[in-house]
């Protein structure tokens, strides 16, 4: 069985660690603050002291952090994975970054002999913690094919898409798809509120038609409890939608409605919203409509 490091404890990662453990596999991990560390040792992993050190333990080496440069500090900087990597070991990243700077990382890591797999998931903290994650993967299909029972340690659906940064594209197309339905939801919501119907019955009835969906169900469902907590955070989002737009200008794509998805997550920046979760874009359509859902 391939010993595995696992590089970003945070809320995605701490769960996805755990289920490695769980699934048998020799677990060393690291993380920038280590307090977070302490609950993926106490259920079996053993901790290292940097990127390099992990990657000396492992056969493949998972990375889950928050952007492109952090992806670049952690695997290739001064005490990054790369340095205490062998010829033939795998890594794995499953952050949503940059599919630009994917291949960029995957030509470098080519050089020393070492794979790359860009494999993003989707599926908040309760997929990681339930190892129910839906994974897309880019980079070669025998390397894929080769690695796939560690994913399926950690994800249900599990999608080979095709070269280094092909998974990264179709996480941008998730996002893509995630903002737009939310703020759907927000507006049809808000709309429902505004002509005095009772939100709660119209959230019952359309769930179950045609306009029926994961956001509707979920998040819409914690807007009518006012619950603005994370389970994906708005500064993440923003993050998700900067590498969106930079795609998009690569590749002379315009994308409207994703534009204007945009703006309104710009107003909950500006109103300091940022560790809400991603529901809370309903703050910017209540303000402009100048009601509330809850009242």
């Amino acid at each position: 069985m391939k010993r595995i490091g696992f590089i970003g404890l945070g809320l995605m990662g701490t769960g996805m660690s755990k289920n490695l453990v769980k699934a048998g596999y020799q677990v060393t991990v690291w993380n920038r603050t280590e307090a977070k560390v302490k609950p993926v040792v106490e259920a079996g992993a053993t901790a290292a002291k940097t990127p390099k050190e992990v990657a000396e333990n492992a056969d493949v080496v998972i990375t889950i952090v928050t952007d492109s440069p952090d992806v670049e500090q952690v695997l290739l900087g001064p005490d990054g994975a790369i340095h205490g990597a062998k010829k033939d070991d795998v890594f794995i990243d499953m952050s949503t970054i940059s599919p630009i700077a994917t291949m960029k990382i995957a030509e470098k890591l080519s050089e020393k002999g070492i794979e790359m797999l860009d494999a993003p998931v989707s599926g908040g903290v309760i997929g990681a913690n339930n190892g129910t994650l839906s994974i897309m993967v880019g980079g070669k299909k025998k390397v894929f094919e080769e690695n796939l029972p560690i994913l399926e340690a950690m994800g249900k659906t599990i999608i080979y898409i095709g070269g280094n940064g092909d998974g990264q594209v179709c996480k941008a197309v998730n996002q893509i798809l995630v903002g737009t339905a939310m703020l759907g939801v927000a507006e049809a919501l808000v709309f429902a509120a505004k002509a005095g119907v009772d939100v709660a019955k119209v959230h019952q009835a359309v769930s179950g038609g045609a306009a029926g969906g994961w956001q509707l169900t979920n998040n819409g469902g914690r807007l009518l409890k006012g619950d603005m907590n994370p389970g994906f955070k708005i500064k993440d989002y923003l993050k998700d939608l900067g590498i969106i737009m930079e795609t998009a200008a690569a590749n002379k794509m315009p994308l409207p409605a994703t534009s204007l998805v945009l703006q309104m997550y710009r107003h909950c920046q500006a109103e300091n919203m940022l560790d809400n979760g991603t529901q809370a874009v309903s703050k910017a359509v209540e303000k402009l409509a100048g009601k509330t859902i809850l009242g």
